[in-house]
């Protein structure tokens, strides 16, 4: 059994680390094979949702596109839970408003481009653009796996695999020790995206979220089965109208995803979720502005609000 789970482990994780391996070397991304020819020193990042995991895992990113400036993101539009690390660290702008613009790769230089197929950084239709400027472009799906799984595919990209293995366990010693001194109220508890752009949703048990919520002890409830006619959109979230979610919330607890107090007045002050228990014992938890996507830095950000609030 232990031989099957090994053989299947490395079947799943093609980028996974191997400590003899030197260079060049061939990974698999989301478009198929791709040969770097020797261990990056100036990685460019056309996605802000993985430039977080670069630069935990240490590897050398120089340069990142930015997401639009608003709420989860610094004056520059580098992401809440990665800008001070990417400050310090000298990390340049590629691009704002995650408006591509070839011009500014060409002028950063990268030996290797991250890139997404998935999401609103997602720049799938220039990767031949680049190709053809001859740059090495890996390009990941984040939708598709946790960011442990992320970080030790750009590990092996990047040469960086020991740097991938160091924040894993860092993260879930920090995790198992938050848990060990977490009081946890009663009751199962439910994870609400509440008014993020005017849209509403409930977490699924097995999103990123509520994932980390189950390691630290507490029990997270999705929709009711009774509601999935009711559900527009579907992903890590169930979608619903604002008139359906006060029957989509069964937990006797809340965690607002992106939460802040501000949002937490908010929804105990909405009338379409005044009978909710979790109203009515003022059991509603802001999960922090940088909950909004799970990697270390973010994850750090959950531990430590969740520590706040539960923590003997």
């Amino acid at each position: 059994m232990l031989r099957l789970s090994l053989t299947v482990f490395a079947l799943i994780t093609p980028l996974t680390a191997r400590a003899e391996e030197g260079w060049p070397r061939r990974v698999t991304d989301a478009l198929g094979e791709v040969v770097i020819a020797a261990k990056p020193v100036n990685i460019a990042s056309t996605a802000p949702s993985l430039t977080g995991i670069l630069l935990a895992i240490d590897a050398p990113v120089k340069s990142t596109s930015m997401a639009m400036i608003g709420p989860l993101t610094d004056e520059k539009g580098f992401f809440l839970q990665w800008a001070k690390t990417a400050d310090e660290r000298g990390v340049a702008q590629l691009y704002g408003n995650l408006t591509f613009d070839i011009e500014s790769l060409i002028l950063a230089d990268p030996d290797l481009v991250v890139a997404s197929s998935t999401g609103g950084d997602a720049i799938l239709p220039y990767v031949p653009a680049l190709r053809a400027q001859g740059m090495t472009v890996v390009v990941l799906d984040y939708s598709s796996g946790s960011w442990e799984d992320l970080a030790r595919q750009l590990g092996r990209a990047t040469g960086h695999e020991a740097g991938a293995e160091a924040v894993i366990r860092d993260f879930d010693a920090c995790a198992a020790d938050l848990a060990a001194r977490l009081t946890i109220p009663p009751g199962d508890v439910s994870l609400v995206s509440y008014n993020f752009s005017g849209t509403y949703a409930v977490s699924k048990p097995t999103s990123a979220q509520a994932k980390l919520l189950s390691v630290l002890g507490f029990t997270v409830t999705g929709l009711p089965e009774a509601m999935a006619g009711n559900v527009t959109r579907a992903s890590d979230f169930d979608f619903i109208s604002h008139e359906n979610l006060g029957a989509a919330i069964t937990g006797e607890g809340v965690f607002l995803l992106n939460g802040t107090e501000e949002s937490v007045e908010a929804f105990m002050a909405d009338p379409v979720l005044a009978n909710l228990p979790a109203v009515k014992s003022g059991q509603v938890w802001p999960l922090g502005p940088t909950s909004f996507r799970v990697d270390y830095y973010s994850g750090r950000d959950i531990l430590e609000t969740i520590g706040r609030y539960f923590a003997r």
